[in-house]
């Protein structure tokens, strides 16, 4: 009897384990000043608007990385830190974006 009741737990706890877990990165994301909007959506669909010029965009995450796919736009890779907020690529002038309340 104990046998089968560790069996049915270790099962459980593989199956829990196994799971995919839900996307934690959909959201509004916004810079100190609101110039640059980032939202991810559902399903890897995603806006950016930089200065309230605003572009439809897909992503997908690998990990840390999120790389933000807009037409008329470079792939744009952004890093996950450990407070949640995005950073963008060294150099470039998209600074902390923090997601929205």
């Amino acid at each position: 009897m104990n046998s089968v009741l560790t069996t049915l737990i270790l099962v459980a706890v593989l199956l829990v384990s196994g799971c995919p877990k839900r996307s934690t990165v959909e959201g509004v994301y916004r810079n100190d000043n609101s110039s640059i909007v980032l939202e991810l959506k559902s399903g890897g669909q995603a806006s950016l608007a930089i200065m309230g010029e605003t572009r439809a965009c897909t992503y997908t995450v690998d990990r840390s990385q999120i790389t933000l796919d807009c037409k008329e736009a470079d792939r744009l890779v952004l890093t996950v830190q450990a407070d949640g907020s995005l950073a963008g690529p060294p150099g470039s002038l998209i600074g902390a974006l923090r997601k929205a309340n």
